[in-house]
C-alpha cells in the first residue's frame, strides 16, 4: 500500500523539522528524567507520576513516528506564478450566494491546516469542491453544514 503524500509549503516543512528536532533533543530527555524522577518515589503500581510520565513518553514518541512519516512523504507545493486556477499552495477569494461575506483562504496540505489563520487543508471539503476552478465560476460544495453555493471571485 502506498503511503500518503503530505503535501506543505517549503515554510511548513521547516515547522515540522524544527518540532521534530525539538522532540528528539530536548523534550526526550525531560520526560527520560521525569520517568527516572517517578521512579524514585517508589511501587509503580500505585505511581501516578511514573503512569504520567510513562503516557507523556508514549505521546512524544508517536509524534516523533508521525512526524518523520510526514516529512519523509512530503511534496512541496511549488508556485507555478498562474492565478487563474485553483490549486493547492494558492489563496481562494469566494463570496458564498446569494448574499454571503467574502473570505479568503490559501489551501495548504493537511499539516499546514489552520482555518483561523486563513488556511484550509486540500483534504476539506471546501478545498476540494474549489481545486480546478477559475476566477468567476460558481459551484456547490457539500459542507458538513450541509450544501453551500460559492461563486469565486480571486485566485492568488
Amino acid at each position: 500500500m502506498a503511503e500518503k503524500l503530505h503535501y506543505m509549503t517549503a515554510e511548513g516543512k521547516a515547522k515540522l523539522e524544527h518540532e521534530l528536532e525539538y522532540l528528539k533533543t530536548e523534550k526526550r530527555k525531560e520526560v527520560v528524567e521525569r520517568i527516572k524522577i517517578a521512579r524514585g518515589f517508589g511501587d509503580l503500581s500505585e505511581n501516578s507520576e511514573y503512569d504520567a510520565a510513562k503516557d507523556e513518553q508514549a505521546f512524544v514518541e508517536a509524534r516523533i513516528q508521525q512526524l518523520e512519516l510526514m516529512i519523509r512523504n512530503s511534496v512541496i507545493i511549488e508556485d507555478d506564478e498562474t492565478t487563474d486556477v485553483v490549486k493547492i499552495g494558492k489563496s481562494v477569494t469566494f463570496k458564498e450566494l446569494p448574499d454571503g461575506e467574502e473570505e479568503t483562504y490559501q489551501i495548504v496540505g493537511s499539516a499546514e491546516s489552520d482555518p483561523f489563520k486563513g488556511k484550509i487543508s486540500n483534504d476539506s471539503p471546501m478545498a476540494k469542491g474549489l481545486i480546478g476552478l477559475s476566477v468567476g465560476e460558481e459551484v456547490s460544495v457539500s459542507t458538513p453544514g450541509g450544501d453551500i453555493r460559492v461563486k469565486i471571485l480571486k485566485v492568488e
